[in-house]
């Protein structure tokens, strides 16, 4: 197509458009909506390949399924039909290992599907499972059992690691390896990049490798590493604070360090929900939305990145934003708000890590935003 897209992920039972494709300019960061397709029931969440030539989408429903999408054409053609996870309401999708993994948020578990030649996917069987959460929180409403929300490869390659509202922990996972990649490098277990980068199938199974218990009732949700890789980010969606922690890569060890409060003030008048967290390309800054009080924070990163401290918070341009996306080139930082039914970007200071509403896309129901 040329050019740089954005694909905009929806709600088609709130009348969202399922998946918008946009494109974008790349001096004033605008969104321009160039087709959407509703083939896919709530796509809430999105996810590129590597190569940019297909997209994955979860459909957050009861029946919790994921999509595959080739992408060179205007407007995204289906490769194949939707393939079932084997869990409730999946929110999150990444891909580790030649694989697609979920964080099924209504069944408390996460799962994984093998990515198949071309960017299909495959069906439950053989390369496929489902990892089972435990436990529960001290919020009668929102923690009677877990709640998985996201699943995100760390920098080196070598884990997953999921977030749980409902247990107030991270697990980390190890990608553990099948007899299949015999000859290729395999360490205490987990597959090493030369593995990950080789067929698919080289991913045998998720298993918990070690988890990572935080503040009780905070409910956890999103994750973000540092730009250096050592360092990663916790925004708990019931207590509006993010805790800051160390990462170990080598040893799979996450060390929670300090929690920031990301609201001016005492207690909260009405509804404060933390969504989205991103961290600036240069790791001076942390950017994260608030639904509710329908604001997006602005957080500077010390020199260590491990005091993040509150500057100010500005109007996110639209009413509950379920998600931040931050433009590869640093520039542009874009908010999907659910309720209001648009996508609103900012300029981003480079120095103060300011942020200037920018201008505003319709998007019903919008979840969240991606670029390729």
């Amino acid at each position: 197509m040329g050019g740089m897209r954005a694909y905009i992920g929806s709600f088609t039972s709130a009348g969202g458009r399922g998946i918008t494709t946009a494109s974008i300019d790349e001096d004033t960061g605008a969104l321009t909506a160039l087709s959407a397709t509703d083939v896919l029931a709530d796509p809430s969440y999105l996810a590129l390949s590597d190569d940019g030539e297909v997209l994955y989408a979860v459909s957050e429903s009861e029946r919790g399924q994921v999509a595959a999408f080739g992408v060179r054409a205007e407007r995204p053609e289906p490769l194949g039909a939707p393939v079932a996870v084997g869990g409730a309401s999946p929110t999150h999708l990444a891909l580790a290992a030649g694989h697609l993994v979920t964080a099924n948020y209504g069944s408390g578990s996460v799962s994984w599907l093998p990515v198949r030649a071309g960017g299909q996917l495959g069906a439950a069987g053989a390369g496929a499972g489902v990892l089972r959460h435990t436990g529960s929180g001290p919020d009668p409403e929102r923690q009677r059992g877990p709640h998985a929300h996201q699943v995100l490869p760390d920098p080196s390659g070598r884990w997953v690691l999921s977030v749980d509202l409902g247990t107030d922990s991270v697990r980390v996972c190890s990608l553990v390896a099948s007899e299949a990649v015999a000859g290729k490098a395999v360490e205490g277990g987990a597959v090493t990049g030369e593995a990950i980068t080789g067929e698919a199938g080289a991913l045998a199974e998720l298993r918990t490798h070690r988890e990572v218990v935080l503040r009780p009732g905070s409910g956890p949700r999103h994750l973000a590493f540092h730009p250096r890789g050592d360092l990663a980010y916790v925004v708990h969606e019931l207590s509006a604070t993010v805790t800051c922690c160390r990462w170990d890569a080598q040893a799979g060890h996450l060390e929670p360090l300090g929690e920031t409060r990301l609201l001016h003030g005492g207690p909260v008048a009405g509804d404060a929900y933390p969504s989205g967290l991103v961290v600036s390309t240069d790791g001076r800054f942390l950017w994260a939305a608030t639904r509710g009080q329908d604001v997006i924070s602005v957080l500077a990163l010390d020199g260590d990145g491990v005091r993040p401290r509150l500057v100010t918070t500005v109007a996110s341009g639209g009413h509950w934003p379920r998600d931040l996306a931050l433009h590869p080139s640093g520039r542009f930082l874009y908010a999907a708000h659910e309720r209001s039914g648009d996508v609103t970007w900012f300029a981003v200071d480079p120095e103060s890590g300011a942020l200037r509403r920018a201008g505003a896309i319709e998007a019903p129901a919008a979840s969240c935003v991606v670029f390729g």
